[in-house]
């Protein structure tokens, strides 16, 4: 019944333990039946479709509020909501698009709300939300799951990588054992997770961890995709897994008239560049890579450039497992150098040094660093993989804090950064990113003696409190009055040391701002 999942999410959120998390959620799985096991674990995790499923609700909080308000009639012998139930109509109401479908999602929603407990009322409005914030992430539902088949975690989360499908691979877990998950394979048109990567400090640390010698490619400031080809049709898959092959035709039509072969799994970047070829911010890459409108005269405007770096299949060879060097003799055999990352491979860390300014005077982010003998392993971040970047810091005022859910729960942990314009301050982000517990705590109990006000989920404060933080780049923004936000910004440093007059300006991330261009180009408005 869904009223024991309504009941499970509030024992998950009433612990921050990993360990009780994860024997809470595979005492339930084992209770299930094996039908309700799939749309259980979506739901669980406040989801209705897998990551790479591009249906949505398309339901607002007005919507809902109307439902609740309204009230609706209630039987004395209503029999209580079930899992399967719950699920398959909030998948009716995503399929509900044009005319008359508002007052259709209004319908089955109320058909929900009517049948449902002021608890399960409050779960099903986090899950339509998307928004449960009871610190289940995926890690733990996929040891959850591996706990209750008696399976081993590596195969569940491999199963997870080739499909993208958390709900399927539980069901197939728990019904057919390990036997049923090796039988689980990539399939063409089903993106699979792509493979992460860790910080390192320098290249020479790079060269260290990976035993002497490793590939270095230029980290571009763009967008990371992966292409599929099966019987000559193309389609291009977002990091996030979400299915952009109309918003890119150009990469498709590219892909098409120089790439030759057949079936093919690919992983590249696309950087947006200006007229004078240096690639363009990341932001302005962002408003062609969501387009659906008006493609074509998108596409002229803000033109793309493709960088490969992997091959994952080809013809029917899954190639996962085969080192990096392996995969990048395959994809330097048929793909045009032009349309290849620019790499070295050097034991020399003052050469990889050399490569990284290039990078940067180029208008890239950075450098990667991978293991020459690694295998791709989609979705998991180790130490084949590395990042190195540049990163600017400023001093920034904290003026609110949100209170933390999850593992942060009781902590104020999501900082409102602000920076001085005058006699104000104006925010310009915010993060919960790089502090330790114990700083947490400190932060939490400062911020608490702060309080100028606050609201159930947010503390204003007064604007005392410095930290530094560490970000990758400065975008203009409408949703703060500052006109800019902090990209991946996360605290470096608490400076009890200075005041909120020391903070910075407004001013200088303007300043900052602007710098950017002298790597970059500008988009012609």
């Amino acid at each position: 019944m869904f009223r024991d999942l309504a009941a499970l999410c509030r024992s998950l959120e009433s612990t921050a333990k990993r360990k009780e998390k994860t024997a809470f959620i595979s005492e339930f799985l084992r209770k299930l039946e094996p039908e309700e096991v799939a749309p259980a674990i979506l739901l669980i995790i406040g989801a209705v479709f897998p990551e790479f499923d591009p249906r949505s609700l398309d339901v607002g909080w007005k919507t809902v509020r109307k439902v609740l308000a309204g009230g609706g009639q209630t039987t004395l012998f209503m029999q209580g909501l079930t899992i399967k139930h719950v699920h398959k109509t909030l998948a009716d109401i995503a399929e509900r698009t044009g005319s008359g479908s508002r007052k259709v999602k209004e319908q089955l929603l109320e058909g929900l709300f009517t049948s449902a407990d002021q608890k399960e009322k409050d779960i099903l409005i986090r899950i339509i939300f998307g928004e449960m914030r009871i610190g289940v992430s995926e890690g733990v539902m996929l040891d959850a799951i591996a706990e209750a088949s008696e399976t081993p975690l590596d195969s569940v989360r491999r199963a997870l990588m080739m499909t993208g499908d958390i709900g399927k691979v539980a069901e197939v877990a728990l019904t057919q054992g390990l036997d049923g998950l090796q039988e689980l394979k990539a399939t063409l048109f089903v993106p699979l997770k792509p493979m992460l990567a860790n910080m390192a400090e320098d290249a020479e640390e790079a060269i260290l961890e990976h035993g002497g010698e490793t590939a270095f490619e230029y980290k571009y400031d763009g967008a990371r995709i992966q292409i599929h080809r099966r019987d000559g049709e193309v389609r291009v898959f977002s990091r996030r897994l979400s299915d952009v092959t109309a918003s890119i035709p150009d990469i498709v039509k590219l892909v098409q008239d120089r790439i030759p072969g057949g079936d093919m799994v690919l992983e590249g970047e696309v950087v947006a560049t200006g007229m004078n070829g240096k690639p363009l911010p990341f932001q302005d890459l962002m408003r062609r890579f969501t387009r659906v409108k008006d493609v074509e005269e998108t596409a002229r405007k803000i033109p793309l450039r493709l960088y490969l770096f992997d091959i994952l299949y080809l013809g029917e060879r899954l190639l996962i497992d085969g080192p990096y060097s392996r995969r990048w003799e395959t994809l330097t055999g048929f793909v045009p150098g032009e349309l290849l990352v620019d790499r070295i491979v050097t034991s020399n860390p003052k050469e990889a040094e050399s490569f990284f300014e290039k990078a940067i005077e180029e208008g890239h982010e950075g450098l990667m660093a991978k293991r020459l003998d690694s295998t791709y392993s989609p979705g998991s971040r180790g130490k084949a993989w590395y990042k190195i970047k540049p990163a600017e810091t400023l001093d920034v005022v904290v003026a609110a804090a949100d209170w933390g859910s999850g593992r942060r729960r009781g902590w104020l942990s999501n900082y409102h950064l602000a920076v001085r314009n005058g006699e104000e301050y104006l925010v310009i982000g915010k993060t919960f990113k790089g502090l330790t517990d114990a700083e947490f705590d400190w932060m939490t109990e400062k911020l608490k003696s702060l309080n100028e006000s606050e609201t159930r989920y947010t503390v204003h404060v007064r604007p005392e409190l410095v930290v530094e933080v560490a970000f990758n780049e400065v975008q203009r923004s409408p949703q703060y009055r500052s006109g800019f936000a902090l990209r991946f910004a996360r605290v470096t440093r608490i400076r009890e040391d200075k005041g909120p007059e020391e903070a910075d300006t407004l001013e200088r991330v303007r300043e900052l701002y602007e710098r950017q261009f002298r790597y970059k180009a500008r988009m012609e408005l």
